[in-house]
C-alpha cells in the first residue's frame, strides 16, 4: 500500500530527471510536446488519488505512451457553485496548459459539469464526462467538445425496443415527463424503431403518448384515458418521485395486475413502491467512478498517440484572459477521441457522432415479491458479432399479478370502428331523407367519417340504434348503406361476435401513399404517408375496412389483410362500338373504291353507247319509214339516262339505243347492274341487320393501348390498387405515363364518361365492371383478366381480429354464402338478358336508314334548285332575244332611211344639172331666193344621243321656230344606237 502511494512521487522524480528540452521528433522534423497535462475536476479525494495513480501507471505503458512522452495530472475539486467551478478551471487547469479535462458529476445537479464544458469548450479543450447522463450534453451546439463514458438516459430506449422485440409486443404506450430527457427518450424510441426495424411485423408502434409535467401530485386522469387504448404495454420514463405517484395511482385503478406490462428506466425502478412484475434497466458500472476515470484516461492517451503520428499538436491555451484564442489542435483531438473503440474496465467503449457512449451494458431487472430485484437478463456487447445483444431468461420472470404467464400485451375490443367506401355493387350509399328517421331493415347507418379534429371523430348520435348487435352513430347528414360488403359485415359480426360503428371514407378514396421528408434528431428521413381508408387504418383511427379493398404488396406493408372474400382481376370496360356513320349506313356494303368505280362505269358505258349509236349506219334512221320523217339519234344525255335507268332498275322510256352494237353493250350493262344490285342488297342486310360488333380492344396487350400516338384515351382511378399495379409493371410504364393524366377521382365518374363516349377505355376491378356490363348491355368488358388478386378485409398491423376474420371468411366460402352474395348483388340475372339481346337480330330503324331519306331530301332540294336556275336562265334568254329584235328592227329602219336619203340626193343632183343646162342665171336667182326663204338648218350631231327620246324636244322646238317656213327637203329618222352595225 505504501508502494502504491509512492508511485506518483517516483514518477515525478523521473520526469524531473528528463530534460524538458527533449521533445518528440516527427519524421518530417516537426516537434510535438514531450509532456501532456491532463486536468481532472473530481468529486472526492479518492477519485483524485485514483486519477493520479492511473496517470502514473500510464507513463509506464508503452502501448499507449511512446518513449519520450510523459503525462501529468492536474486536478481540482468540483464545487456546487458552477461559477466557482468555472473560475477554478481557468485558474488551476487552463493556466497549466491542460490538453484535456476529465469531469465527474456533482451529486446535487449537472450545472457544475456544464460549467466545465462551457469553459473548456470555449477554447476547444476536450472534456470527458464520467458520470453526466443528461440529454443536454448531446447537443454539440452547446457542448462542442464534450464526450462521456456513460450513455445518456434516453439511450435506454434502444434496450426497450430489444425487449419488445424479444417478447413480440408491437403496440405500446409511452409515458414520459415533459423535460428534455423525457422528450429525448420518445424521439430516440421512434427514430430507432423506424431505422433499425424494417420489418413492420416486428416493429413496435406507439399507440398513445402520455406526457406529464414533473413533480406530479396525481396521475389518475391519464390512467383513465390509457384504459381505452388497446395496448397494455407501458414504457415509463420518470424520476423516482414521479414514478412513486404513477405506481400508486396505477395500483388504485388495477393497472398493475395481470394483463398489464410495465417496462421502466433506471430512475423509475428506484421508486420504493414498484409493483410486482415490473421490468426495469440498470446500467452496469454506473456508480463505479474509478473504472470510468481509468477508461477516460486511456482513451485520451490512445487518441493523443495516434494524433502525434499523423499531425502536429500545438501547445494548449495557457490562460482565460485571451478571449480570441481557439486551440485548433483541440478540435482535431476531439475528432480523434470520437473514433476510439477499445475494451476498457466498463466494457466496450466507443462514441457516436454526439460524443455519447456506445455499447453500454445493462442488466434487465424484474421486481419480485417483497420488493426484491432479480436480474433476469442482460444487454451486453457480443465481441464476435461486434454488436449489442439481449439475453433474457423468460422462465425466471414474474409478471404483474404475481404470475409466470406472459400477458398478451393488448386488450381485444369487442366494439370496432369500421370504415367503408361507396363502390357499387359492394356498397350502396344514399342520404337519409328529412322525413325518414331510421334506415331500412337491410341498411346500416354510415355517416361520413369526420377528421376535422385531426384525430378522427365518430359523431355524437342523434338517435342510438341497435340492429343485429351493431351500434350506429348518425350525424346531421346521415347516410344509409347496403350491398355486398354490408351483408358480409353483418355476417362477420354475428359469426365472431363483435359490435361496430360504420362510417364512409372521409375523402372518398381507398388510399395511396406519398413520399414526404421528415426531419428528426438524426437527420431527414423519407416516410410514406397514406390517405383515404388506408390512412385511417394506419393512423389507428379505425379497426376494420370492409370494402372492395384489393390486396397488394404496398398496402400489406402497412396493414393486415384477411384471406380474400372475393377473387377477381383487372379488366377493361368500353362502350360497344357503333357504326362509322349512321347517315351513310346504306353505303357501308361497298367500299369507297368500289363506289367510285361504279360511278365511273356508269358514265363510261353511257359515252360508249352514244358513240356506238352515233356512228353505226343502222342507228340514225329507220329502215323503212312510212311518213318519211327522220328519227332523232341517241344523244349523250339520253345515253346517260339509259345507263342510270338500267343500273337502278327503273323504267327507261324513250332514248334507247337503236344499233345492234349499242344494244349488245346495253345487255351486258344490264347484267352488270343485276350483279351489283344483288351484291349490294345482300351486304346491306349483313351490315345493318346481322352485324353486332363486340369490342374495339383485344385486352391489355392491344397495341393501341400501348401506342401513345394512337387516339385512344384510357384511365383508371387515382391512388387505387390498379394505379399501383401499373406503377409496378415496367412493361406498362409507357402506357401508364399516358393514362396518368386522364385518371379519375372516382370510378363512378369514369364509368359515366364511358357511357357518354368521353372515355374510350376504363381499366378497373373486374367485379365492378362485370356488374356494370350486366346492368347496361351497351357496355362490354374487353379481353381476359390480368393482374389477378382478391378483395380482403383490412385490419391494423397486429390486430387480434385477423385470425378470427380469416377463419370466418374461409367458412363463408365453404358454405356457399359468398356465392349467394355474388348472385344477389353483382349479377342480378342481367347477364342472361344481355346474352338473349345479343342473339336477337337487329331491327332497322331511322338511325340506320336516315342517310337514304337525306339523299331523297337532297334530290328534292337539288331539283327545286335546278328549276329555279332554269327559270332564271330562261328569263334572261327571253330578255336578250327582245333586245336583239329591237336592235335588228332599228338597224333595218336605219338602212331604209339611208337608202331614201341616197335616192333623194341623187334626184337633187340630177335636177341641178338639168337646171344649169336650161338657165344658169335664173337658177342662181331662184337658189338665192330659196336660201333666203328656206334657210338650211345646221345638221344635227350624229351621236348616239339622237336615238333617245329626249332629242325629240329639240326637234319640236325647231319646228315651232320655223312654222312659217317650208318643211325641209328631208327629215332624219331617229332610232336606237346602231353604231355597231356596218352599212
Amino acid at each position: 500500500m505504501q508502494l502504491i502511494q509512492m508511485l506518483p512521487l517516483t514518477c515525478l522524480l523521473l520526469s524531473l530527471m528528463i530534460p524538458q528540452a527533449l521533445l518528440a521528433q516527427k519524421p518530417n522534423g516537426v516537434e510535438n510536446p514531450s509532456y501532456y497535462n491532463i486536468g481532472g475536476v473530481l468529486s472526492n479525494n479518492e477519485s483524485e488519488s485514483h486519477f493520479a495513480t492511473v496517470i502514473a501507471h500510464l507513463n509506464f505503458d508503452q502501448q499507449y505512451v511512446p518513449r519520450g512522452t510523459t503525462y501529468y495530472d492536474k486536478t481540482i475539486r468540483i464545487d456546487k457553485n458552477p461559477i466557482k467551478t468555472a473560475l477554478n478551471v481557468c485558474k488551476h487547469l487552463i493556466s497549466r496548459r491542460v490538453y484535456a479535462v476529465v469531469v465527474s458529476h456533482e451529486p446535487t445537479g449537472d450545472l457544475s459539469p456544464a460549467a466545465v464544458s462551457y469553459t473548456s469548450g470555449f477554447y476547444q479543450i476536450p472534456v470527458i464526462g464520467i458520470s453526466s447522463r443528461e440529454a443536454a450534453f448531446s447537443d454539440k451546439n452547446i457542448h462542442v467538445s464534450f464526450l462521456r463514458t456513460v450513455p445518456p438516459y434516453y439511450h435506454q430506449a434502444d434496450v426497450w425496443l430489444e425487449i419488445l422485440n424479444h417478447f413480440g409486443y408491437t403496440k405500446v404506450i409511452i409515458i414520459h415527463s415533459s423535460d428534455t430527457d423525457g422528450r429525448a427518450v420518445l424521439g430516440r424510441f421512434q427514430t430507432t424503431s423506424q431505422t433499425n426495424y424494417d420489418d413492420i411485423d416486428v416493429r413496435a408502434t406507439v399507440e398513445s403518448i402520455v406526457e406529464f409535467e414533473p413533480k406530479l401530485e396525481s396521475f389518475s386522469s391519464y390512467l383513465m384515458d390509457m384504459k381505452t387504448a388497446q395496448s397494455r404495454v407501458y414504457l415509463l420514463y420518470a424520476s423516482q418521485e414521479d414514478a412513486h405517484v404513477i405506481f400508486r395511482d396505477a395500483a388504485i385503478h388495477n393497472m398493475t395486475e395481470y394483463g398489464h406490462i410495465w417496462i421502466v428506466t433506471e430512475q423509475a425502478l428506484s421508486a420504493n413502491n414498484t409493483p410486482i412484475g415490473i421490468l426495469g434497466l440498470k446500467l452496469n458500472n454506473a456508480e463505479n467512478e474509478t473504472d470510468h476515470i481509468k477508461d477516460a484516461i486511456y482513451i485520451l492517451a490512445s487518441a493523443i498517440k495516434e494524433m502525434t503520428v499523423n499531425e502536429t499538436i500545438t501547445e494548449a491555451p495557457k490562460d482565460c484572459d485571451d478571449s480570441g484564442v481557439i486551440w485548433e489542435s483541440g478540435k482535431r483531438l476531439f475528432g480523434y477521441l470520437k473514433t476510439r473503440n477499445i475494451r476498457g474496465q466498463t466494457g466496450q467503449v466507443g462514441f457516436d457522432d454526439n460524443g455519447d457512449r456506445m455499447y453500454a451494458e445493462y442488466d434487465v431487472i424484474n421486481v419480485h415479491e417483497n420488493h426484491s430485484f432479480v436480474k433476469v437478463g442482460s444487454f451486453h456487447y457480443d465481441s464476435e458479432k461486434r454488436k449489442m445483444r439481449l439475453k433474457i431468461n423468460d422462465s425466471s420472470i414474474t409478471w404483474p399479478g404475481n404470475t409466470g404467464k406472459k400477458p398478451e400485451g393488448i386488450m381485444i375490443p369487442t366494439h370496432l370502428k369500421v370504415l367503408t367506401i361507396e363502390e357499387k355493387p359492394f356498397v350502396y350509399a344514399r342520404k337519409l331523407l328529412d322525413d325518414e328517421i331510421d334506415c331500412a331493415d337491410d341498411e346500416v347507418v354510415c355517416p361520413h367519417f369526420n377528421i376535422s379534429n385531426g384525430n378522427g371523430k365518430w359523431a355524437t348520435p342523434r338517435s342510438l340504434q341497435h340492429t343485429n348487435g351493431s351500434v350506429f352513430l348518425p350525424t346531421e347528414q346521415e347516410y344509409c348503406c347496403k350491398g355486398y360488403c354490408i351483408d358480409l359485415l353483418k355476417a362477420l359480426a354475428q359469426r365472431i361476435n363483435f359490435t361496430y360503428d360504420l362510417a364512409l371514407s372521409p375523402d372518398g378514396q381507398f388510399g395511396h401513399y406519398q413520399l414526404k421528408n421528415h426531419t428528426t434528431g438524426i437527420g431527414t428521413t423519407v416516410k410514406k404517408e397514406w390517405n383515404g381508408l388506408i390512412g385511417e387504418l394506419v393512423a389507428e383511427r379505425a379497426d376494420l375496412i370492409v370494402a372492395p379493398l384489393t390486396i397488394n404488396p404496398e398496402r400489406a406493408e402497412f396493414i393486415e389483410f384477411s384471406k380474400p372474400f372475393k377473387y377477381q382481376g383487372i379488366t377493361i370496360l368500353e362502350k360497344k362500338p357503333s357504326r362509322s356513320s349512321t347517315l351513310v349506313s346504306f353505303l357501308q356494303p361497298f367500299s369507297n373504291t368500289l363506289w367510285i368505280l361504279v360511278m365511273v362505269s356508269v358514265h363510261v358505258v353511257a359515252l360508249v353507247l352514244y358513240l356506238l349509236d352515233r356512228f353505226s349506219p343502222f342507228g340514225r334512221f329507220k329502215m323503212s319509214s312510212n311518213d318519211g320523217t327522220e328519227e332523232d339519234a341517241l344523244n349523250l344525255s339520253s345515253a346517260i339516262w339509259f345507263a342510270w335507268g338500267v343500273l337502278l332498275n327503273s323504267g327507261i322510256g324513250e332514248g334507247t339505243p337503236r344499233s345492234f352494237s349499242a344494244r349488245v353493250l346495253g345487255m351486258v350493262w344490264a347484267g352488270f347492274a343485276m350483279i351489283i344490285v344483288a351484291s349490294y342488297t345482300a351486304n346491306l342486310a349483313a351490315f345493318l341487320v346481322l352485324e353486332r360488333p363486340k369490342t374495339k380492344l383485344t385486352g391489355i396487350n392491344d397495341a393501341r393501348l400501348r401506342n401513345t400516338m394512337e387516339n385512344l384515351t384510357c384511365a383508371t382511378v387515382k391512388g387505387s390498387s390498379v394505379d399501383m399495379y401499373f406503377r409496378r409493371q415496367v412493361e406498362l410504364s409507357n402506357m401508364y405515363r399516358t393514362m396518368e393524366a386522364n385518371n379519375y377521382d372516382t370510378a363512378e365518374k369514369a364509368i359515366q364518361d364511358v357511357k357518354e363516349g368521353k372515355l374510350m377505355a376504363f381499366i378497373w376491378d373486374s367485379s365492378r365492371l362485370e356488374y356494370e356490363a350486366s346492368k347496361d348491355c351497351e357496355l362490354v368488358t374487353a379481353g381476359e383478366l390480368f393482374g389477378r388478386s382478391g378483395y380482403g378485409i383490412g385490419l391494423q398491423k397486429g390486430s387480434p381480429w385477423t385470425d378470427a376474420v380469416t377463419l370466418a371468411i374461409l367458412d363463408f366460402h365453404e358454405s356457399g354464402f359468398m356465392e349467394s352474395l355474388d348472385k344477389e348483388w353483382i349479377f342480378h340475372g342481367n347477364v342472361q338478358q344481355c346474352e338473349q339481346f345479343e342473339k336477337t337480330p337487329n331491327t332497322l330503324g331511322l338511325k340506320n336508314m336516315a342517310g337514304v331519306f337525306i339523299l331523297v331530301g337532297a334530290g328534292i332540294v337539288g331539283g327545286i334548285g335546278l328549276i329555279i336556275i332554269e327559270v332564271v336562265y330562261k328569263k334572261h334568254q327571253i330578255k336578250k332575244q327582245k333586245k336583239m329584235e329591237i336592235a335588228r328592227h332599228a338597224a333595218d329602219k336605219w338602212r331604209g332611211t339611208i337608202e331614201k336619203r341616197k335616192t333623194l340626193r341623187a334626184s337633187l343632183a340630177m335636177q341641178r344639172q338639168y337646171n344649169v343646162g336650161l338657165n344658169s342665171v335664173s337658177k342662181s336667182v331662184s337658189q338665192n331666193c330659196e336660201k333666203t326663204r328656206y334657210p338650211i338648218l345646221p345638221p344635227l350631231p350624229r351621236t348616239p344621243e339622237r336615238a333617245w327620246p329626249k332629242d325629240q324636244e329639240y326637234i319640236v322646238n325647231r319646228k315651232n321656230n320655223n312654222a312659217n317656213k317650208p318643211p325641209p327637203r328631208y327629215m332624219p329618222t331617229y332610232a336606237t344606237d346602231v353604231s355597231h352595225l356596218i352599212v
